[in-house]
């Protein structure tokens, strides 16, 4: 039987939503920051869990990295399957990654399936099991959705804050309070703090993807080329400020295993 969360995406347009101009700043993050951990002599072995259409894996193989990709729904695995790229891709879960062996991996990449695990169980399982398959000396980056935005957005930006409040859907400390049926769980820095520490992992560094442009998203679509550059260079400048890091849509945390 299909769960929610594929009905979600086999109606969801995850290509879109990347090639947007909100998407190429989360994209153009990202990446910058999946370069500075990488190799520049492409020997790293990657791993990509919950890679969704592919966007980040087949970049990374046409760069000449060797790239495995785990996705969890069969409508993107195919989408990923059918760019015919060097990309080794699996259906398979995050939080079991059974079929690879312990230390396989230089760099991990776990975009996608925070924003769907729900409980603190779930979310310290995935980064234990990235854990396992991670070399002593590797990194893993994992995305993210972030508590404010969705109180801004949905909540206050559509009006929907104060029905919220009574279904208890955002509880007294406006805290998003989802269950699975709502698709997408929300997170502030102190929860990722503990899912760090009961993980074992220890932060490097933590940046906002995408900073403001989800909020400004008819703003970004509405500059010309040289300005929306001009956007893009301002928040690689920025993305890492503490006081910007948890107001964005999307956080990535860059994390080591602690004492490496």
């Amino acid at each position: 039987m299909m769960t929610e969360l594929e009905k979600y995406y086999n109606k969801f347009n995850e290509e879109k939503r990347l090639g947007s101009r909100h998407g190429q700043v989360e994209f153009t993050t990202s990446m910058k920051y999946i370069h500075e951990y990488l190799p520049k002599d492409k020997s790293a072995k990657i791993l990509d869990v919950g890679a969704g259409t592919g966007r980040y894996s087949v970049a990374l193989a046409e760069e000449g990295y060797d790239v495995t990709a785990v996705e969890l729904v069969k409508y993107n695995l195919g989408i990923l399957k059918k760019k015919n790229s060097s990309v080794k891709a699996y259906q398979g879960n995050a939080m079991k990654l059974s079929r690879f062996s312990d230390k396989e991996f230089d760099l991990i990449l776990v975009f996608g399936p925070m924003y769907h695990l729900y409980s603190m169980e779930d979310k310290v399982k995935a980064l234990t099991e990235a854990k396992r398959v991670l070399k002593d000396d590797g990194v893993i980056m994992v995305a993210y959705c972030m508590n404010e935005y969705s109180v801004l957005t949905y909540g206050f930006k559509q009006n929907h804050i104060l029905e919220c409040i009574e279904s208890g859907k955002i509880d007294e400390n406006f805290r998003v309070q989802p269950k699975p049926e709502d698709l997408y769980d929300y997170v502030r820095l102190e929860d990722m703090d503990a899912y760090n520490k009961a993980a074992g992992l220890e932060r490097i560094k933590v940046i906002s993807a995408d900073g403001p442009s989800d909020y400004m998203r008819p703003v970004l679509n509405a500059m010309d080329d040289e300005t929306f550059e001009t956007f893009i260079r301002y928040h690689l400048l920025v993305c890492e400020r503490p006081e910007l890091v948890g107001a964005g849509s999307h956080t990535v945390d860059i994390l080591k295993k602690i004492g490496i």
